[in-house]
């Protein structure tokens, strides 16, 4: 395993937390779309990092 910390998985927002206007800037659906965005690209890196380790 690796001593790297990864974020937790974003959660969507409920729905009570979006109007639906789609007018407010950010939506709560773009806050959680760019952090599954990071929290995936994190993840793919640890995984290549641990594929690595496990071929040395």
């Amino acid at each position: 395993m690796t001593d790297t910390v990864i974020i937790d998985e974003p959660l969507p927002p409920a729905p009570s937390e979006c109007c639906g206007g789609g007018s407010c800037d950010p939506c709560v659906w773009d806050v959680y779309y760019q952090q599954r965005r990071l929290w995936m690209a994190q993840k793919q890196t640890v995984e290549a990092q641990e594929s690595q380790k496990s071929q040395s």
